[in-house]
């Protein structure tokens, strides 16, 4: 359903067609343990099943839920909390990367996980999200 919701928007399939990757943010080990499934990536899969890269960011350390944090805790909570995985750092230069994320608020989690394709040589960069929330 949310990736159809996705796909309604009119930006969204020249974005998917123009993509080499379609990544979706990571979840921790414990979160992804704790909660059987990362629904970034399931919306992702839906997507573009033969883009959709669920393996290309890892969280690099366990970070507590955004929603628990204020605004200026948000930005400080993720530095260094999301890299590229080293297996795939070739497939990542010159890129066009399109991350996928259920929930925005501040963007802090997809700026650092922006920030790793980028630093990971990606050409391009965009995120798509199915909801956008006010900060605290």
């Amino acid at each position: 359903m949310f990736a159809t919701l996705l796909r309604s928007a009119p930006w969204v399939e020249p974005e998917l067609d123009a993509a080499t990757w379609i990544v979706p943010m990571p979840l921790s080990a414990p979160r992804l343990q704790a909660r059987g499934f990362n629904q970034a990536h399931e919306i992702a899969r839906r997507l573009a099943p033969r883009k959709a890269r669920g393996d290309m960011l890892v969280r690099q350390r366990d970070t507590p839920p955004q929603h628990e944090l204020g605004l200026t805790e948000r930005a400080h909570n993720m530095q260094g909390a999301i890299g590229v995985s080293h297996h795939h750092v070739a497939d990542i230069q010159g890129a066009r990367m399109v991350l996928v994320d259920d929930v925005m608020t501040t963007g802090a989690s997809l700026h650092a996980a922006a920030s790793a394709l980028r630093t990971a040589g990606a050409a391009q960069v965009c995120a798509l999200v199915v909801a956008r929330t006010e900060p605290p």
